[in-house]
């Protein structure tokens, strides 16, 4: 035994922790007495951006990492060269969830260069192959490619594919299958329907059939070139051998999505996620049956899909023709007596899962949130398995299951018990915020490696990639943090590279930084590189302490294709309108390789928005032209839609541009659909179930639904130049604001994907809060009882300022403030761009000992100098009667014309 000292996180606190532990060899029993590890020990690594719906990773001994995406991509990250390339691009059908979903290495791979892809394969015949390949370096040899297995599926109807692989400590690939089946048209219930002609709406085909390969863990055992079979059955499957019972490949049956597995090294407890359905089934714990599950396997068997669903609840099962539910099954005694079923109709007893939750709160497992969900299982981490890994996890986490959720986005921590039973969870690396964790694993060197499936679904994210997280025990690893002065632009493309803003926890470490750009390799803190040539490139950043701790960070250049630039002139102000005024524009847009600008590719729209404070974030939201619906689409974006819903495709529900063009012109449908947002429910769009959202107010509902409507209309566009009258604020509230903007999305140019600009112009109310400041050092009083209900800055003393960002001056002609004259007086100063900047206007202001802030308060004028352009407007407070003492209390300002 020793004594071990961590840092420990408690409540937002750091304490210092001592206990004891054994060195190595302690059970998971005695890890939970250890302390949570402090988090800045954890390091980050972003190793590669940009990809293209990363679906799985295969990481070599190298600590290279093969990458492949659901269209058919293959890529490497190349650990040294610290750059990802492309392998290949296989050729697989991605309709619907289907596509390249699989890779794993053999276990010989050092020695064989065996690597695994399971996919849809691409052509007329539907079936989906697993196969083996030899990967000779960074050259992915196609030509060697041996078909293991293919089995036959249906592409009419969505979803599940699933597609995992991975292999145990005894040579046996693991391959997770969808149940294939067509999710859409339950009516609330699962797909059971017996109808004839409706035997693609069965799962009692597929998930429950013994003798199909779908929604199912396959368990087989690769064979070397040569053999006699691609394969062969190990030991203690499910089914004999000989096939009389069901497939002999099958490991474990009834499974819906088992979408992500892992392997215990130890005790070959088979762990994975399945992604539940939504139903309209009343759960004996409250809510419907709508669980996703964690399962744990210890030996093979049926996990209950379709007849049975978190703790083991039956769904009654429903006549899909007589339209009423039937007897429940025994889940001790399941009976597959579907016409469609080819396999044994006496099932094994169905097992319960390790963890199950729904959509709506969870009492036995409150950690998981609540919303949409889409549960995956991690790997199983034992610390005496990686005894000379430097950067291998804490011994915390010794024994303790890694779990996982694509769309809540946490990762949880799981303990178990020294018998494998459940005995709690906790959050893993809240901080780290992966957007949509769609793989983990660990890699020879300790390293946990998770792959981001990224922001867009269906889609290319920027934000899809590839993080290394170190676990450092003494000197703690840099943070390291690029930023370049473009990311986009013609060849010749000259970039400034920094890396100042990288960050070491430990105070007194020193940082040297080195450069990767495809072969060169660059030192300094910031540097400079030209880009000669048309492509994508990508560039890391190693961040380095003088005790060997390293972070590594990358991002994307793309050269070839220069941003549009929009500008938007007027003779007017640019920052407040005022009640009888207009307002002139120009707008002008410019784009190197467009040369002549397409006006159907510009956009110019005008609107009053009444958003109040958070104006910008609405503005920056907008990105489909109508500023109305900003605050909406910000709403949408935080919530579960898009795990349904795409854009302008068909994923599980229908497009949302579908959904506004059905409803177009119909009276009294944002009502209806708001309503359906809050509730849930099917019917209208096939019966695959919308999940309810109780906690949506019907305000934001009734928002959310306005903006995805408007989808089917296209903002009117105005002309490049004109002039606006100001009327729609007339009547409203003082917190609304005018925006003209001008956007541009150019053709794209050398291979570069079509770039968007946007200009703008605010302008909002000339009558501006003080408390509403951009920054300052005095203190804000909100409004009370007590204040007459009224808000207003104080401890106003000698040299404090308040400041208001990028103020237009142009036109003002002197600012009038509301005062109480509650102290010893002074001078209000207004200067620009620094508190000691130029001065443009002043005003002194007595003092007095007023209290009444119901009357008490006056008015007084400041002229201003004429001013021409956008400032940083400070004012500055000065005093000659002692510097902490109050001098007046302030209100609100007015800006006022000329």
């Amino acid at each position: 035994m020793f004594i071990k000292y961590l840092n420990l996180v408690l409540t937002g606190t750091l304490l210092l922790a001592s206990f004891y532990f054994p060195a190595e060899g302690f059970s998971p029993n005695q890890a939970r007495y250890i302390q949570a590890p402090d988090s800045s020990r954890f390091t980050a690594m972003t190793l590669a951006q940009g990809l293209d719906e990363p679906m799985e990773m295969a990481i070599l001994p190298n600590l290279n990492v093969v990458i492949v995406e659901r269209k058919g991509g293959v890529r490497l990250y190349d650990a040294q060269e610290k750059q990802l390339k492309t392998l290949a691009h296989l050729n697989v059908f991605s309709g619907i969830e289907d596509g390249l979903l699989g890779v794993a290495i053999d276990p010989d791979f050092r020695n064989n260069g065996w690597i695994y892809f399971f996919y849809g394969v691409g052509g007329e015949k539907a079936v989906t192959r697993l196969s083996r390949m030899e990967l000779r370096g960074d050259q992915l040899m196609q030509s060697t490619e041996k078909v293991l297995l293919e089995f036959p599926t249906q592409r009419k109807y969505c979803c599940h594919s699933a597609g995992y692989l991975t292999f145990d400590v005894k040579g046996n690939l693991y391959i997770s299958t969808g149940d294939n089946t067509n999710a859409e048209e339950t009516e609330g219930y699962t797909p059971v329907d017996e109808r004839p002609g409706r035997e693609l709406a069965d799962d009692q085909a597929t998930a429950a059939n013994s003798n199909d390969l779908r929604g199912k863990i396959l368990r087989i055992r690769p064979t070397a070139d040569g053999a006699t079979a691609p394969y062969t059955i190990p030991d203690g499957n499910l089914f004999p051998k000989d096939g009389s019972r069901g497939r002999p490949e099958i490991y474990i049956m009834g499974s819906r999505n088992p979408f992500r597995v892992s392997v215990d090294p130890k005790n070959q407890y088979v762990y994975w996620g399945d992604v539940g359905p939504d139903t309209k089934v009343p759960s004996a714990e409250g809510g419907v049956m709508s669980f996703d599950e964690i399962n744990q396997a210890r030996k093979p068997g049926f996990y209950g899909w379709p007849y049975f669903l978190g703790n083991n609840e039956a769904f009654p099962k429903y006549d899909f023709a007589q339209k009423k539910e039937g007897p429940r099954k025994d889940p001790l005694r399941p009976i597959n007596d579907s016409p469609n079923n080819t396999g044994t109709r006496e099932l094994p007893p169905a097992q319960p899962p390790l963890i199950w939750y729904a959509k709506g709160e969870s009492r036995q497992f409150p950690l998981v949130g609540k919303g949409g969900a889409s549960a995956m299982a991690g790997p199983v981490y034992y610390s005496d398995l990686y005894p000379n890994a430097p950067y291998k996890l804490p011994a915390y986490y010794h024994g303790k299951l890694f779990i996982y959720d694509w769309i809540r986005k946490w990762m949880m921590a799981v303990t178990l018990d020294e018998n494998g039973n459940y005995a709690g969870m906790e959050p893993f690396l809240p901080h780290l915020k992966v957007v949509a964790p769609m793989d983990m694993q660990i890699a020879p060197d300790g390293a946990m490696y998770l792959l981001a499936y990224g922001t867009n679904w269906f889609a290319k994210s920027a934000d899809a990639g590839l993080i290394r997280v170190e676990y450092s025990e003494g000197n703690r690893n840099p943070q390291a943090s690029i930023k370049a002065s473009q990311l986009y632009g013609a060849a010749p493309l000259t970039v400034t590279l920094s890396g100042a803003e990288s960050k070491d926890s430990d105070p007194r470490d020193q940082l040297g930084f080195e450069w990767t750009i495809g072969t060169k390799k660059i030192k300094g803190k910031e540097v400079k590189h030209t880009f000669t040539k048309p492509g994508v490139y990508n560039v890391a950043l190693t961040a380095a302490d003088q005790h060997g701790g390293k972070g590594v960070t990358t991002v994307q250049v793309k050269v070839g294709n220069t941003p549009p630039v929009a500008r938007i002139s007027t003779t007017g102000n640019r920052s407040f309108y005022w009640d009888n005024s207009s307002l002139d524009y120009q707008v002008t847009i410019k784009d190197p390789e467009d040369g002549k600008i397409d006006p159907a590719r510009a956009s110019v729209t005008f609107n009053y928005l009444p958003f109040g404070k958070d104006l910008a974030g609405a503005i920056t939201s907008g990105s489909h032209g109508n500023l109305r619906y900003a605050e909406a689409e910000k709403l949408y974006a935080s919530l579960d839609c898009r795990a349904c819903h795409a854009l302008d495709t068909k994923s599980i529900g229908p497009s949302l541009k579908e959904i506004a063009l059905r409803y177009r012109g119909k009276a009294g449908a944002v009502e209806t659909l708001a309503d359906k947002v809050i509730k849930g429910g099917s019917g209208n769009w096939g019966a695959y179930a919308m999940s309810p959202h109780p906690d949506l107010s019907a305000t934001d509902s009734k928002t959310l639904v306005s903006y995805i409507l408007s989808l089917d209309e296209k903002p009117a566009s105005l002309p490049m130049s004109g002039q606006i009258r100001l009327t729609e604020h007339l009547g409203k509230s003082t917190t609304g604001a005018y925006v003209l903007l001008a956007g541009y999305e150019d053709k794209g140019a050398n291979g570069i994907e079509p770039l968007r600009t946007r200009a703008q112009i605010v302008l909002r109310h000339p009558k501006v809060e003080l408390e509403d400041f951009d920054e300052g050092n005095v203190g804000v009083v909100i409004a009370t009882e007590m204040t007459g209900f009224i808000s207003y800055i104080r401890r106003v003393t000698h040299n404090r300022y308040v400041k208001l960002n990028q103020i237009d001056l142009s036109n003002i002609g002197s600012i009038r403030f509301r005062v109480l004259e509650h102290g010893v007086g002074g001078r209000l100063e207004v200067h620009l761009d620094q508190p000691e900047g130029p001065l443009v206007g002043s005003v002194s202001i007595p003092a007095g000992n007023a209290s009444d802030f119901t009357s008490g308060w006056k008015e007084i004028l400041a002229p201003i100098k004429r001013t021409a352009g956008e400032h940083d407007v400070y004012f500055t407070f000065k005093s000659t009667a002692g510097a902490q003492k109050e001098m007046f209390f302030l209100d609100w300002m007015y800006f006022q014309q000329d």
